[in-house]
């Protein structure tokens, strides 16, 4: 049955790119990482193009390993805060969704809720927390831990934090303020809710100090292969950023994910499933496969292996770029991401050398890739959704603002010649362009429950 809604789009902004040698490409500006204007430029133009939002990792930490590799990256070494960056883009935005990634494990369920339903009110309904549980041991060092967590507990730990974050989002019913001057009541202290969480892993009275926003609560974005991860954004998710590397991995897992919710009473049309895709274009296949060789040779090969090592989890620094990946080097298990460790195992099982390994996740290390013409890349999305292998994607831009600029100008043209995405945007917040419904607050819904039938 063919689809009737439209494709998502978001871009992924990495400061430089997602490519990790972009800060070396000659239209890059290497001043970008601590310059406002260009994070700004970014988001104008994605609102512009009518994308959906505009998605902004992060890392704690600034990596760990070589020294000398480390030096020749700025992937983790110098990076905004997500959170105070989407503060400020908000201003200088009005339609586009503003997603940023903040880890259950080193922040407190209150603070989260209070910064983002902050955001969401500057915002006017546009803001849109990442949930991650953290992937790397460096990260933990920062934060009074040995290192990182084990998954259960991570997740467990996870899944309590969101609950009570949606918890204090629903502190306030959305007609709770009475705002009348006449009688000098501020808000009607019955539809002012008090939590009272005490959980495993948190003790939360509450209420909230801050009223809910055009869209309700900010919308929730994740991203996790595993069963854990899967049974939360099932349960919880309303973007999933996933990350598998073919259309029927991620058809299979679309199918899985969305076939958890109604279990949780939810409706599957509420979960966009946008996989990251890496998009290298041009006029024709052989400019656009030159831009991805061109970058590829401003990697230095040290850089490469500190990336794949520490995906890994394995010291790479004496193997020889041209020799088999030495497969007693892989970990029995990933602590990032599942597809992406499961495509990189086809890989040494297939007696891929070092240096072709370095060269795939370089282009794609969380995310596929298509490179090709406007038509090449155009028949790739669409595929993708009229198959439900997809709702949309997370555009991984290999260097920004040129690949941004390359995809609006080639791609997107294509895009709405066939039908597949908005000419304007159909609404003012995230959870409206979306398509997602509004979110019913739990004390509203109890009472609405418990009124006698008409």
């Amino acid at each position: 049955m063919a689809r009737t809604d439209k494709m998502k789009l978001g871009t992924f902004c990495y400061t430089y790119g997602f490519h990790a040698a972009a800060w070396r490409h000659p239209a890059s500006d290497v001043h970008a990482a601590n310059e406002f204007d260009h994070f700004r430029d970014i988001a104008k133009k994605s609102e512009a193009a009518k994308f959906d939002f505009m998605f902004l990792a992060d890392s704690a930490a600034a990596g760990v390993g070589d020294p000398d590799a480390l030096a020749r990256s700025p992937t983790k070494a110098n990076r905004f805060e997500p959170l105070s960056l989407i503060s400020a883009l908000a201003v200088a935005t009005e339609r586009l969704g503003l997603v940023a990634t903040v880890s259950t494990s080193y922040y407190e369920p209150y603070n989260v809720a209070r910064i983002f339903a902050s955001i969401d009110q500057l915002s006017k309904g546009r803001a849109c927390w990442n949930v991650v549980t953290s992937d790397h041991d460096e990260t933990g060092y920062n934060f009074n831990r040995e290192g990182l967590d084990p998954h259960a507990l991570r997740y467990a730990r996870g899944a309590e934090f969101v609950d009570v974050v949606f918890g204090l989002w629903d502190s306030f019913e959305r007609d709770a303020l009475v705002l009348d001057r006449e009688s000098g009541v501020y808000y009607d202290k019955d539809k002012v809710h008090t939590l009272n969480h005490k959980g495993t892993h948190f003790q939360v009275r509450g209420p909230l100090n801050i009223a809910p926003s055009a869209q309700g609560r900010p919308v929730i974005a994740q991203a996790g292969a595993s069963d854990p991860g899967m049974q939360l954004a099932a349960r919880t998710a309303e973007i999933v950023f996933s990350l598998a590397s073919n259309i029927d991995r991620n058809r299979a897992f679309y199918q899985n994910v969305k076939g958890r919710m109604p279990a949780f009473g939810r409706n599957p049309d509420d979960l966009k499933i946008m996989p990251g895709v890496v998009i290298n274009v041009g006029e024709t296949r052989a400019e656009a496969q030159a831009k991805v060789d061109f970058l590829i040779d401003q990697l230095h090969p040290d850089v490469g292996r500190l990336m794949l090592g520490e995906f890994l989890e394995a010291d790479l620094s004496g193997v020889p770029l041209d020799k088999p990946f030495p497969m007693e080097r892989l970990p029995e298990s990933p602590k990032g991401s599942k597809a992406m460790f499961e495509e990189l195992v086809d890989f040494v099982k297939q007696g891929r050398t070092v240096g072709e390994l370095v060269r795939h996740y370089a282009e794609k290390h969380t995310g596929n890739g298509i490179t090709g013409t406007p038509t090449e890349i155009a028949d790739f999305m669409e595929e993708w959704f009229e198959t439900r292998a997809a709702d949309g994607f997370i555009l991984m831009f290999p260097t920004l603002p040129a690949s941004l600029d390359d995809f609006v100008k080639l791609v997107l043209p294509e895009l709405r010649r066939r039908g597949l995405f908005r000419e304007e945007y159909e609404g003012a917040t995230l959870r409206e362009n979306l398509g997602l419904s509004m979110p019913e607050n739990r004390y509203a819904a109890r009472r609405r429950l418990a009124a006698p039938s008409p």
